[in-house]
């Protein structure tokens, strides 16, 4: 009940500036911003000492519409802006919001390094499959042989793992789920937030108007039946061979690392010893 009052209010959103949203009908965006926000209260984190960090695309607006201190940066730049924050201000949950194209393409080596670095940042990554904002190209993500308005015969690249490359990488905390599954997306997100380290949480998402539209599923409640009948989890998944995983993709967490030290401690520790020696050396 508390938390309907909460969300009654709109405390957590910009509503009176920024509505009705950008999103399509039918878009997955608008679910999983509501998983954030109900993540968000449910840790009793203050909204003023939560960053919510974008760089371009549909999902990247969401910042516009979340009253949480904001940031609105450059195509597959918002890593390095929320690393920036983090570094200044690590006493704040920092939380980045990225699309397949701009978190895992131009974004995709600030990725990787924000991984290995292990610093305390949440990063969801929406996957619909397609860049949306821009007009249907082919992304990182677009399965083989689905169509884009830059494939018109099918996709011929094998598409990236975000799971496997976090996980390679060194993040700390990996979980996939998908708008079918938003429930358990929501639980994974809320334990990224309150995750020690880097973590992941890719949430599978629909895209009627160009993803559907061009793949046979134009209507967002087919693409809603095809994430539930193609999401195995991680325990079936290892049980199935390479044939059977054709089309499909596993969901739950991967990673829950809990031993790997967090980047701005490490950075505030090598920070100390720098400060001493240099009193000691001047006494």
């Amino acid at each position: 009940m508390e938390l309907e009052a909460i969300c009654s209010e709109h405390n957590y959103l910009r509503i009176k500036k920024k509505f009705p949203t950008v999103w399509c009908s039918g878009c997955g965006i608008g679910s999983i911003m509501g998983a954030i926000i109900r993540s968000v209260h449910e840790l009793k984190i203050n909204k003023n000492n939560v960053a919510l960090v974008s760089g371009i695309g549909c999902s990247s607006r969401m910042p516009i519409y979340m009253d949480f201190n904001t940031l609105h940066t450059t195509h597959g730049r918002a890593l390095p802006f929320a690393t920036g924050i983090k570094m200044v201000r690590p006493d704040m949950k920092v939380i980045v919001v990225s699309g397949d194209g701009d978190g895992l393409a131009i974004g995709g080596n600030h990725f990787i390094h924000a991984c290995r670095r292990n610093i305390d940042i949440t990063l969801v990554i929406i996957n619909n499959y397609i860049y949306g904002m821009t007009g249907g190209q082919v992304s990182p993500t677009t399965p083989l042989g689905s169509y884009a308005h830059t494939a018109p015969y099918g996709c011929i690249d094998p598409p990236f793992d975000a799971v496997k490359v976090a996980s390679g990488a060194g993040a700390s905390y990996v979980a996939r789920a998908s708008n079918y599954h938003i429930v358990q997306a929501a639980k994974y997100i809320k334990k990224a937030i309150g995750h020690k380290g880097f973590s992941m949480v890719e949430v599978m998402s629909n895209c009627p108007t160009l993803f559907g539209r061009l793949n046979g599923m134009r209507d967002p409640v087919d693409q809603l039946k095809w994430m539930k009948a193609n999401a195995v989890t991680i325990k079936n998944w290892e049980k199935l061979g390479e044939e059977e995983r054709v089309g499909k993709f596993p969901i739950g967490e991967f990673v829950t690392n809990m031993s790997r030290p967090e980047y701005t401690q490490v950075y505030e520790e090598m920070s100390r010893k720098a400060r001493e020696e240099a009193q000691n050396g001047q006494s």
